[in-house]
């Protein structure tokens, strides 16, 4: 029996405060930096093949970045709200003007063949997982189908992107020296607009949940998308092998 069928009144909705230490005591637990294939990234102890397997499969993701935000974006209320959102697009896809082509898809298009994979090759796309297809799938459709306050929810975690890339960069710079240093220039943008990113998001939520029962949806929609990002993860650790040579045996 619900509360409301018992009389029972519901519950307050916490104090933003209250929310946003949820949010990343949830993070802390659940965001991909703690699954084993980022740890032995960042301790450098991924082979060449295996750095390229996850370049390779991640921009999967990148690349839909733009079309999960466009969905966001066609469901927001009024201009302001829009002018804000579709930045993120811009971010990813490139502008008509000033940056050209030079967003976030383009420099993770670099960084493939900075790891040495052919541009044709990550653009088509024939050896993503199907584990990676799925949880992208997933993701994309949830911001499809679910409401702008659960939608945006699900990107926040952003609030942990910025240091993660920060690390990356540190990490690929000391373990794999053999990556072309401009490939990580995807990862040092990322830091900044990680930042800016989720302080809109945060906002954005912060105004729009009325009750307890919002907040709860918040929580179960950063929480989904954690497991995304973990489901790709696991795709890609769990993946066969390529066979190494004596190039990939050395990453």
């Amino acid at each position: 029996m619900s509360a409301s069928a018992r009389g029972d009144a519901a519950p307050p909705p916490w104090p933003p405060a209250v929310l946003e230490d949820r949010l990343r005591r949830l993070g802390d637990e659940r965001y991909h930096h703690r699954h084993p294939f980022n740890v032995r990234m960042h301790e450098g102890r991924l082979s060449k093949a295996e750095l390229r397997r996850w370049v390779l499969n991640r921009f999967h993701y990148q690349r839909h970045i733009p079309v999960k935000d466009a969905l966001i974006l066609a469901a927001l209320d009024g201009p302001e709200q829009r002018r804000s959102w579709i930045r993120r697009v811009h971010d990813h896809d490139g502008r008509p003007d000033g940056d050209g082509a030079d967003g976030g898809i383009e420099r993770w298009l670099r960084l493939g063949e900075a790891v040495g994979l052919d541009r044709p090759a990550l653009l088509d796309g024939a050896d993503v997982l199907p584990g990676v297809r799925l949880a992208v799938d997933g993701y994309v459709n949830f911001c499809r189908n679910r409401p702008p306050l659960e939608s945006v929810a699900s990107s926040l975690t952003e609030l942990f992107a910025p240091d993660l890339m920060a690390a990356r960069v540190a990490a690929w710079e000391r373990h794999y020296p053999w990556v072309r240093p401009d490939g990580l220039r995807y990862f040092r943008t990322r830091v900044g607009q990680g930042r800016r990113d989720s302080r809109e998001a945060l906002g954005l939520v912060h105004g729009w949940t009325r009750t307890r029962a919002d907040q709860e949806r918040v929580l179960a929609a950063f929480t989904f998308k954690c497991e995304v990002l973990w489901s790709l993860l696991d795709a890609v650790q769990n993946a066969e092998d390529a066979p190494r040579n004596a190039e990939d045996g050395d990453g």
